[in-house]
Protein backbone atom coordinates (compact mmCIF):
# COMPACT_ATOMS: atom_id res chain seq x y z
CA UNK A 1 0.00 0.00 0.00
CA UNK A 2 2.77 2.44 0.83
CA UNK A 3 4.34 1.43 -2.74
CA UNK A 4 1.07 2.25 -4.46
CA UNK A 5 0.61 5.62 -2.45
CA UNK A 6 4.44 6.57 -3.28
CA UNK A 7 3.94 5.47 -6.83
CA UNK A 8 0.36 7.40 -7.37
CA UNK A 9 2.62 10.22 -5.35
CA UNK A 10 4.87 10.33 -8.35
CA UNK A 11 2.63 10.00 -11.17
CA UNK A 12 0.42 12.66 -9.67
CA UNK A 13 3.66 14.93 -9.74
CA UNK A 14 4.77 14.28 -12.90
CA UNK A 15 1.85 15.11 -14.47
CA UNK A 16 2.07 18.48 -12.19
CA UNK A 17 5.25 19.01 -14.08
CA UNK A 18 4.32 17.93 -17.56
CA UNK A 19 1.36 20.32 -17.22
CA UNK A 20 3.54 23.02 -16.26
CA UNK A 21 5.79 22.74 -18.71
CA UNK A 22 3.39 22.53 -21.77
CA UNK A 23 1.55 25.44 -20.32
CA UNK A 24 4.98 27.53 -20.06
CA UNK A 25 5.80 26.30 -23.81
CA UNK A 26 2.26 27.19 -24.91
CA UNK A 27 2.75 30.79 -23.53
CA UNK A 28 6.28 30.95 -25.13
CA UNK A 29 5.56 33.05 -28.20
CA UNK A 30 3.53 35.71 -26.09
CA UNK A 31 6.31 35.81 -23.94
CA UNK A 32 8.52 36.07 -26.32
CA UNK A 33 6.74 38.80 -28.32
CA UNK A 34 5.96 40.99 -25.19
CA UNK A 35 9.61 40.53 -24.55
CA UNK A 36 10.94 41.70 -27.77
CA UNK A 37 8.34 44.69 -28.35
CA UNK A 38 9.76 46.09 -25.20
CA UNK A 39 13.34 45.47 -26.13
CA UNK A 40 12.56 47.49 -29.65
CA UNK A 41 10.62 50.13 -28.08
CA UNK A 42 12.88 51.66 -25.08
CA UNK A 43 15.24 52.57 -27.54
CA UNK A 44 12.89 55.00 -29.50
CA UNK A 45 11.04 55.85 -26.28
CA UNK A 46 14.42 56.91 -24.40
CA UNK A 47 15.29 58.94 -27.62
CA UNK A 48 12.20 60.72 -27.37
CA UNK A 49 12.66 62.02 -23.91
CA UNK A 50 15.93 62.41 -24.15
CA UNK A 51 16.05 64.98 -27.65
CA UNK A 52 14.99 67.69 -25.37
CA UNK A 53 11.62 66.90 -24.09
CA UNK A 54 9.59 67.84 -27.12
CA UNK A 55 12.14 70.18 -28.44
CA UNK A 56 11.62 72.52 -31.23
CA UNK A 57 13.56 75.41 -32.89
CA UNK A 58 10.86 77.93 -32.22
CA UNK A 59 12.67 79.55 -29.82
CA UNK A 60 15.89 79.90 -32.11
CA UNK A 61 13.71 81.25 -34.76
CA UNK A 62 12.22 84.10 -32.34
CA UNK A 63 15.44 84.83 -31.36
CA UNK A 64 16.59 85.69 -34.83
CA UNK A 65 13.63 87.70 -35.83
CA UNK A 66 13.53 89.76 -32.28
CA UNK A 67 17.19 90.66 -32.90
CA UNK A 68 16.69 91.41 -36.60
CA UNK A 69 13.49 93.60 -35.86
CA UNK A 70 14.97 95.60 -33.14
CA UNK A 71 17.97 96.08 -35.65
CA UNK A 72 15.04 97.74 -38.14
CA UNK A 73 14.11 100.19 -35.90
CA UNK A 74 16.71 101.47 -35.10
CA UNK A 75 17.13 102.31 -38.99
CA UNK A 76 13.45 103.39 -39.16
CA UNK A 77 12.57 107.30 -38.62
CA UNK A 78 8.61 106.72 -38.02
CA UNK A 79 9.22 104.85 -34.72
CA UNK A 80 9.08 106.81 -31.13
CA UNK A 81 12.20 105.76 -29.20
CA UNK A 82 9.84 104.18 -26.59
CA UNK A 83 9.14 102.16 -29.89
CA UNK A 84 12.54 101.48 -30.09
CA UNK A 85 13.53 100.80 -26.74
CA UNK A 86 10.49 98.47 -26.32
CA UNK A 87 11.30 96.62 -29.44
CA UNK A 88 15.51 96.44 -28.28
CA UNK A 89 14.08 95.29 -24.51
CA UNK A 90 12.24 92.33 -26.56
CA UNK A 91 15.04 91.13 -28.00
CA UNK A 92 17.56 91.34 -25.01
CA UNK A 93 15.33 89.45 -22.96
CA UNK A 94 15.21 86.55 -25.14
CA UNK A 95 18.76 86.76 -25.73
CA UNK A 96 19.47 86.71 -22.11
CA UNK A 97 17.15 83.57 -21.22
CA UNK A 98 18.79 80.65 -22.21
CA UNK A 99 16.40 78.20 -20.23
CA UNK A 100 13.53 78.89 -23.22
CA UNK A 101 16.29 77.17 -25.54
CA UNK A 102 16.07 73.51 -25.54
CA UNK A 103 19.15 70.96 -26.25
CA UNK A 104 21.42 74.74 -26.49
CA UNK A 105 24.23 72.74 -25.63
CA UNK A 106 23.90 70.65 -28.33
CA UNK A 107 22.89 73.25 -30.70
CA UNK A 108 26.19 75.45 -29.80
CA UNK A 109 28.44 72.66 -30.40
CA UNK A 110 27.13 72.53 -34.51
CA UNK A 111 29.02 75.41 -34.98
CA UNK A 112 30.55 78.83 -34.06
CA UNK A 113 27.82 81.25 -32.90
CA UNK A 114 26.75 81.42 -29.58
CA UNK A 115 23.65 83.02 -27.20
CA UNK A 116 25.91 84.45 -25.07
CA UNK A 117 27.58 86.45 -27.91
CA UNK A 118 24.43 87.58 -29.00
CA UNK A 119 23.21 89.02 -25.93
CA UNK A 120 26.84 90.79 -25.19
CA UNK A 121 26.51 92.43 -29.21
CA UNK A 122 22.57 93.05 -28.21
CA UNK A 123 24.26 95.37 -24.54
CA UNK A 124 26.62 97.33 -26.74
CA UNK A 125 23.58 98.59 -28.62
CA UNK A 126 25.45 100.44 -31.47
CA UNK A 127 24.42 100.03 -35.13
CA UNK A 128 27.66 97.76 -35.89
CA UNK A 129 27.22 95.17 -32.63
CA UNK A 130 23.35 94.81 -33.54
CA UNK A 131 24.37 93.90 -37.62
CA UNK A 132 26.91 91.69 -35.50
CA UNK A 133 23.91 90.24 -33.65
CA UNK A 134 21.61 89.40 -35.83
CA UNK A 135 24.05 87.57 -38.38
CA UNK A 136 24.92 85.46 -35.06
CA UNK A 137 20.84 85.00 -34.06
CA UNK A 138 20.55 83.93 -37.55
CA UNK A 139 23.66 81.71 -37.33
CA UNK A 140 21.92 79.95 -34.34
CA UNK A 141 19.20 79.84 -35.80
CA UNK A 142 20.68 78.04 -39.04
CA UNK A 143 22.59 75.38 -35.94
CA UNK A 144 19.32 75.29 -34.52
CA UNK A 145 17.59 73.97 -37.68
CA UNK A 146 20.55 71.35 -38.65
CA UNK A 147 20.21 69.91 -34.68
CA UNK A 148 16.46 69.42 -35.78
CA UNK A 149 17.23 67.31 -38.75
CA UNK A 150 19.20 65.40 -36.62
CA UNK A 151 17.24 64.53 -33.89
CA UNK A 152 13.86 64.10 -36.67
CA UNK A 153 16.58 61.46 -38.44
CA UNK A 154 17.04 60.06 -35.12
CA UNK A 155 13.86 59.63 -34.99
CA UNK A 156 13.15 58.18 -37.89
CA UNK A 157 15.98 55.61 -37.56
CA UNK A 158 14.55 54.49 -34.70
CA UNK A 159 11.68 54.14 -36.61
CA UNK A 160 12.51 51.86 -39.03
CA UNK A 161 14.64 50.06 -36.60
CA UNK A 162 11.52 49.57 -34.39
CA UNK A 163 9.79 48.34 -37.42
CA UNK A 164 12.57 45.92 -38.53
CA UNK A 165 12.38 44.25 -34.84
CA UNK A 166 8.81 43.97 -35.61
CA UNK A 167 8.90 42.07 -38.56
CA UNK A 168 11.46 39.96 -36.67
CA UNK A 169 9.02 39.62 -33.68
CA UNK A 170 6.29 38.77 -36.23
CA UNK A 171 8.96 35.77 -38.13
CA UNK A 172 10.25 34.25 -34.90
CA UNK A 173 6.53 34.28 -33.26
CA UNK A 174 4.95 32.75 -36.25
CA UNK A 175 8.28 30.01 -36.65
CA UNK A 176 8.05 28.97 -32.68
CA UNK A 177 4.19 28.92 -33.03
CA UNK A 178 4.75 26.43 -35.99
CA UNK A 179 7.32 24.35 -34.25
CA UNK A 180 5.10 24.04 -30.94
CA UNK A 181 2.28 22.92 -33.62
CA UNK A 182 4.48 20.53 -34.93
CA UNK A 183 5.99 19.36 -31.43
CA UNK A 184 2.30 19.03 -30.46
CA UNK A 185 1.51 17.01 -33.71
CA UNK A 186 4.80 14.50 -33.32
CA UNK A 187 3.55 14.34 -29.49
CA UNK A 188 0.58 13.41 -30.47
CA UNK A 189 1.41 10.89 -33.16
CA UNK A 190 3.78 9.22 -30.79
CA UNK A 191 1.31 8.75 -28.12
CA UNK A 192 -0.79 7.50 -30.95
CA UNK A 193 1.87 4.82 -31.79
CA UNK A 194 2.73 4.06 -28.04
CA UNK A 195 -1.22 3.20 -28.04
CA UNK A 196 -1.13 1.38 -30.84
CA UNK A 197 1.81 -0.81 -29.55
CA UNK A 198 0.35 -0.75 -26.57
CA UNK A 199 -3.19 -2.71 -27.86
CA UNK A 200 -0.91 -4.86 -30.25
CA UNK A 201 1.08 -6.31 -27.23
CA UNK A 202 -1.92 -6.74 -25.31
CA UNK A 203 -3.76 -8.67 -27.94
CA UNK A 204 -0.56 -10.45 -28.35
CA UNK A 205 -0.56 -11.19 -24.86
CA UNK A 206 -3.86 -12.68 -24.73
CA UNK A 207 -3.27 -14.52 -28.07
CA UNK A 208 -0.71 -16.21 -26.30
CA UNK A 209 -2.57 -17.07 -23.71
CA UNK A 210 -5.73 -18.60 -25.17
CA UNK A 211 -3.66 -20.83 -27.15
CA UNK A 212 -1.72 -21.73 -23.98
CA UNK A 213 -5.32 -22.62 -21.98
CA UNK A 214 -6.36 -24.35 -24.59
CA UNK A 215 -4.52 -27.84 -23.28
CA UNK A 216 -5.02 -27.54 -19.46
CA UNK A 217 -8.80 -26.65 -19.94
CA UNK A 218 -9.17 -29.90 -22.45
CA UNK A 219 -7.51 -31.89 -19.56
CA UNK A 220 -9.52 -30.24 -17.15
CA UNK A 221 -12.73 -31.04 -19.25
CA UNK A 222 -11.52 -34.70 -19.94
CA UNK A 223 -10.57 -35.78 -16.11
CA UNK A 224 -14.18 -34.09 -15.15
CA UNK A 225 -15.95 -36.27 -17.51
CA UNK A 226 -13.97 -39.10 -17.40
CA UNK A 227 -14.54 -38.54 -13.42
CA UNK A 228 -18.19 -38.79 -13.36
CA UNK A 229 -17.54 -42.89 -14.86
CA UNK A 230 -14.66 -43.71 -12.21
CA UNK A 231 -15.09 -47.01 -10.70
CA UNK A 232 -11.91 -47.28 -8.37
CA UNK A 233 -10.87 -45.36 -5.93
CA UNK A 234 -7.55 -45.44 -7.71
CA UNK A 235 -8.41 -44.35 -10.82
CA UNK A 236 -10.91 -41.24 -9.03
CA UNK A 237 -7.14 -40.45 -7.25
CA UNK A 238 -5.56 -40.46 -10.65
CA UNK A 239 -8.30 -38.61 -12.26
CA UNK A 240 -8.65 -35.92 -9.04
CA UNK A 241 -4.58 -35.04 -9.59
CA UNK A 242 -4.69 -34.84 -13.16
CA UNK A 243 -7.53 -32.46 -12.49
CA UNK A 244 -5.60 -30.27 -9.87
CA UNK A 245 -2.46 -30.42 -12.45
CA UNK A 246 -5.00 -28.68 -14.63
CA UNK A 247 -6.14 -26.19 -12.79
CA UNK A 248 -2.35 -25.33 -11.17
CA UNK A 249 -1.28 -24.72 -15.16
CA UNK A 250 -4.67 -22.71 -15.62
CA UNK A 251 -3.63 -20.67 -12.73
CA UNK A 252 0.31 -20.21 -13.98
CA UNK A 253 -0.88 -19.31 -17.57
CA UNK A 254 -3.85 -17.10 -17.16
CA UNK A 255 -2.51 -14.71 -14.15
CA UNK A 256 -3.42 -11.19 -15.58
CA UNK A 257 -1.47 -9.14 -14.07
CA UNK A 258 1.50 -10.73 -15.56
CA UNK A 259 0.63 -11.60 -18.81
CA UNK A 260 3.38 -9.35 -20.31
CA UNK A 261 6.22 -11.34 -18.17
CA UNK A 262 4.47 -14.32 -19.22
CA UNK A 263 4.02 -14.28 -22.83
CA UNK A 264 5.73 -11.40 -24.16
CA UNK A 265 8.94 -9.15 -21.89
CA UNK A 266 9.22 -13.34 -19.97
CA UNK A 267 10.28 -12.79 -16.76
CA UNK A 268 11.34 -16.61 -15.37
CA UNK A 269 10.92 -17.77 -11.81
CA UNK A 270 13.63 -20.29 -11.54
CA UNK A 271 14.15 -22.85 -8.96
CA UNK A 272 16.52 -25.85 -9.13
CA UNK A 273 14.17 -28.38 -10.63
CA UNK A 274 14.94 -32.18 -11.95
CA UNK A 275 13.78 -31.68 -15.34
CA UNK A 276 13.31 -35.50 -15.41
CA UNK A 277 10.27 -34.86 -13.40
CA UNK A 278 8.81 -32.28 -15.93
CA UNK A 279 9.54 -34.53 -19.17
CA UNK A 280 8.41 -38.31 -17.49
CA UNK A 281 4.01 -36.86 -17.53
CA UNK A 282 4.67 -36.35 -21.42
CA UNK A 283 5.16 -39.90 -22.05
CA UNK A 284 1.81 -41.79 -23.95
CA UNK A 285 0.92 -43.96 -26.53
CA UNK A 286 2.55 -42.41 -29.05
CA UNK A 287 5.36 -40.84 -27.44
CA UNK A 288 8.64 -42.71 -25.87
CA UNK A 289 10.44 -40.79 -23.34
CA UNK A 290 14.15 -41.66 -22.81
CA UNK A 291 15.81 -40.00 -19.34
CA UNK A 292 19.31 -40.63 -17.90
CA UNK A 293 19.42 -42.68 -14.83
CA UNK A 294 20.57 -39.74 -12.62
CA UNK A 295 18.53 -36.92 -11.71
CA UNK A 296 19.48 -34.06 -14.04
CA UNK A 297 18.87 -30.53 -11.75
CA UNK A 298 19.24 -27.61 -13.53
CA UNK A 299 18.13 -24.12 -12.87
CA UNK A 300 14.44 -23.71 -14.64
CA UNK A 301 11.20 -22.20 -14.43
CA UNK A 302 9.27 -25.76 -14.35
CA UNK A 303 6.10 -24.07 -15.62
CA UNK A 304 7.43 -22.17 -18.36
CA UNK A 305 9.71 -25.58 -19.51
CA UNK A 306 6.60 -27.34 -19.51
CA UNK A 307 5.10 -25.23 -22.37
CA UNK A 308 8.15 -25.41 -23.93
CA UNK A 309 7.88 -29.37 -24.24
CA UNK A 310 4.02 -29.42 -24.50
CA UNK A 311 4.20 -27.58 -27.30
CA UNK A 312 7.13 -29.53 -29.46
CA UNK A 313 5.05 -32.91 -28.69
CA UNK A 314 1.75 -31.39 -29.59
CA UNK A 315 3.32 -30.08 -32.94
CA UNK A 316 5.19 -33.27 -33.77
CA UNK A 317 1.69 -35.12 -32.89
CA UNK A 318 -0.28 -33.01 -35.40
CA UNK A 319 2.57 -32.98 -38.50
CA UNK A 320 2.55 -37.00 -38.19
CA UNK A 321 0.54 -39.80 -37.37
CA UNK A 322 3.99 -41.65 -36.37
CA UNK A 323 5.88 -42.50 -32.94
CA UNK A 324 7.67 -39.16 -30.98
CA UNK A 325 10.74 -40.00 -29.20
CA UNK A 326 11.89 -37.36 -26.50
CA UNK A 327 15.40 -37.48 -25.32
CA UNK A 328 17.09 -35.68 -22.62
CA UNK A 329 21.34 -34.93 -22.56
CA UNK A 330 22.98 -33.17 -19.68
CA UNK A 331 26.48 -31.54 -19.78
CA UNK A 332 28.03 -29.21 -17.56
CA UNK A 333 26.99 -26.24 -19.37
CA UNK A 334 23.85 -27.24 -20.90
CA UNK A 335 20.70 -29.18 -20.99
CA UNK A 336 19.54 -30.48 -24.41
CA UNK A 337 15.83 -32.02 -24.72
CA UNK A 338 15.09 -33.46 -28.80
CA UNK A 339 12.18 -34.45 -29.85
CA UNK A 340 11.79 -36.05 -32.62
CA UNK A 341 9.17 -37.21 -35.10
CA UNK A 342 9.02 -39.36 -38.44
CA UNK A 343 6.59 -37.14 -40.24
CA UNK A 344 7.42 -35.24 -43.69
CA UNK A 345 9.29 -32.43 -42.24
CA UNK A 346 9.65 -28.92 -43.45
CA UNK A 347 11.02 -27.39 -46.31
CA UNK A 348 14.36 -25.69 -45.66
CA UNK A 349 13.49 -22.58 -46.24
CA UNK A 350 10.61 -23.00 -43.35
CA UNK A 351 13.27 -24.04 -40.66
CA UNK A 352 13.16 -20.49 -39.11
CA UNK A 353 10.07 -18.71 -40.73
CA UNK A 354 7.88 -21.08 -38.58
CA UNK A 355 9.36 -19.25 -35.12
CA UNK A 356 7.08 -16.41 -36.74
CA UNK A 357 4.09 -15.50 -34.85
CA UNK A 358 1.18 -16.99 -36.95
CA UNK A 359 3.78 -19.19 -39.22
CA UNK A 360 2.68 -22.43 -39.65
CA UNK A 361 3.80 -25.20 -41.17
CA UNK A 362 2.24 -26.07 -45.05
CA UNK A 363 1.56 -30.17 -43.81
CA UNK A 364 -1.03 -29.54 -40.27
CA UNK A 365 -3.55 -32.06 -39.95
CA UNK A 366 -5.31 -29.38 -37.17
CA UNK A 367 -6.34 -25.68 -37.07
CA UNK A 368 -3.89 -23.71 -35.49
CA UNK A 369 -2.57 -20.41 -35.10
CA UNK A 370 0.97 -20.42 -35.00
CA UNK A 371 1.90 -19.45 -31.89
CA UNK A 372 3.23 -21.99 -30.42
CA UNK A 373 6.90 -22.17 -31.81
CA UNK A 374 7.34 -18.39 -31.04
CA UNK A 375 6.51 -18.62 -27.34
CA UNK A 376 9.06 -21.79 -27.43
CA UNK A 377 11.96 -19.74 -28.44
CA UNK A 378 10.79 -16.87 -25.94
CA UNK A 379 10.96 -19.24 -23.35
CA UNK A 380 14.11 -21.18 -24.16
CA UNK A 381 16.27 -17.69 -24.90
CA UNK A 382 14.69 -16.70 -21.27
CA UNK A 383 16.19 -19.62 -20.21
CA UNK A 384 19.50 -18.67 -21.62
CA UNK A 385 19.67 -21.28 -24.60
CA UNK A 386 17.25 -21.92 -27.78
CA UNK A 387 15.25 -23.66 -29.99
CA UNK A 388 16.30 -25.36 -33.45
CA UNK A 389 14.31 -27.21 -36.18
CA UNK A 390 16.69 -29.42 -38.22
CA UNK A 391 15.80 -32.44 -40.56
CA UNK A 392 16.10 -36.27 -39.24
CA UNK A 393 17.99 -39.07 -40.47
CA UNK A 394 15.91 -41.44 -42.01
CA UNK A 395 13.12 -38.61 -42.39
CA UNK A 396 10.73 -36.50 -39.98
CA UNK A 397 11.53 -33.83 -37.66
CA UNK A 398 14.29 -33.00 -34.71
CA UNK A 399 13.48 -29.89 -32.45
CA UNK A 400 16.37 -29.55 -30.08
CA UNK A 401 16.10 -27.44 -26.70
CA UNK A 402 18.98 -26.14 -25.26
CA UNK A 403 18.62 -24.08 -21.60
CA UNK A 404 21.20 -22.43 -20.21
CA UNK A 405 22.01 -20.30 -17.57
CA UNK A 406 18.80 -17.54 -17.42
CA UNK A 407 19.74 -14.04 -17.00
CA UNK A 408 19.38 -12.85 -14.06
CA UNK A 409 17.30 -9.47 -15.03
CA UNK A 410 14.93 -12.13 -16.38
CA UNK A 411 14.55 -14.12 -13.15
CA UNK A 412 12.74 -13.37 -9.95
CA UNK A 413 12.29 -15.94 -7.12
CA UNK A 414 9.64 -18.30 -7.85
CA UNK A 415 6.44 -17.85 -5.48
CA UNK A 416 3.85 -21.02 -4.57
CA UNK A 417 1.07 -20.59 -6.19
CA UNK A 418 -2.63 -21.80 -5.24
CA UNK A 419 -2.35 -25.27 -5.71
CA UNK A 420 0.89 -25.98 -4.62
Amino acid sequence: MTRLKFAQGRWRGSAVLVGLREGLLAALPAVLTVTLLLLATQPAYRSLISSGNGWTPYAYQALAHDVQAYEISRLRRDLTPAQVAFTGQMALSSAIAPAQFGALAEVERLGEARLSRVAALLRQDTLVSLSQASREAVALNAQAAEYARGVAGRYVRQLARLQRILIVTAILTGLLSMLLTARALIMWRAERHRRTRRETRQREALQFASHELRRPLQSLLLASDLLRHAESPERQQYLLAMIEDSAAQLASRADLTRLSTLYLDVTLRVEATDVRTVLRPLASARVSVALPDVPAIWEIDRDRVRQIMENLVENALTYTRGPVEVRLRVSQTSLEITVRDHGPGLPADQLESVFLPFERGPHGQQDGHGLGLPLVRRYARAHGGDVTLAPAVGGGLVATVRLGEPPSSLAEPRRPTLFE
